[in-house]
């Protein structure tokens, strides 16, 4: 592997920036490996629920399979909590990040505020706002969001329920995440 000549970025070449450039795509390649491996982290631990992360990020995916939503969408259901792991207070941000570049603007911002949409649903059994999510209503992807989390998320703690394997998965994954993003220069 070919490394760049310089030390600090304002010594640089066009010429190192074209192994960088090529670095960056080779990076690329890899980024459905790497999402895939990192949403098997969600596995082993439910942390008090009835199955784990893992097993209810497949669940979400199945369900919006089994109702018919896109590709993209059912990609967004299967990873939106794949930030959680790393940054368990605002894992629907983390996942949206990481969506970010592959995903339509509405899917990214349904998988964004996921959590505060949730919370309709239990927040008031905590002392808190359960209508925080309506300070939103205006927004194209409310609705969208709404019905992610009472059709597919809210749903999916089943230790019953008759969950896809990641393999009918990982097709997708790799499809979307496949997007040439452009060179070193867009990141």
């Amino acid at each position: 592997m070919d490394t760049v000549k310089f030390t600090r970025m304002d010594a640089s070449t066009p010429e190192d920036w074209v192994i960088l450039d090529h670095e960056f795509r080779v990076s690329l390649e890899g980024v459905a490996d790497r999402i895939l491996a990192h949403l098997a982290l969600l596995g082993g631990n439910p942390r008090g629920f009835p199955v784990d992360r893992y097993e209810h990020s497949l669940q979400s995916a199945t369900r919006a399979m089994h109702d018919g939503a896109d590709e993209e969408t059912v990609v967004c259901a299967l990873l939106h909590d794949i930030g959680d792991v790393l940054s368990p207070r605002n894992h629907a941000r983390a996942s949206a990040t990481l969506l970010e570049p592959y995903v339509s603007t509405n899917n990214s911002w349904m998988v964004g505020h996921h959590d505060l949409f949730q919370g309709y649903l239990y927040r008031h059994l905590i002392g808190r706002d359960r209508n925080a999510r309506d300070q939103y209503r205006d927004h194209p992807a409310f609705q969208q969001t709404v019905d992610f989390c009472d059709r597919w998320d809210q749903l999916s703690f089943d230790p019953d329920y008759d969950t896809m394997g990641i393999e009918a998965f990982e097709p997708m994954v790799r499809r979307i995440f496949s997007c040439d993003s452009g060179g070193v220069e867009s990141s």
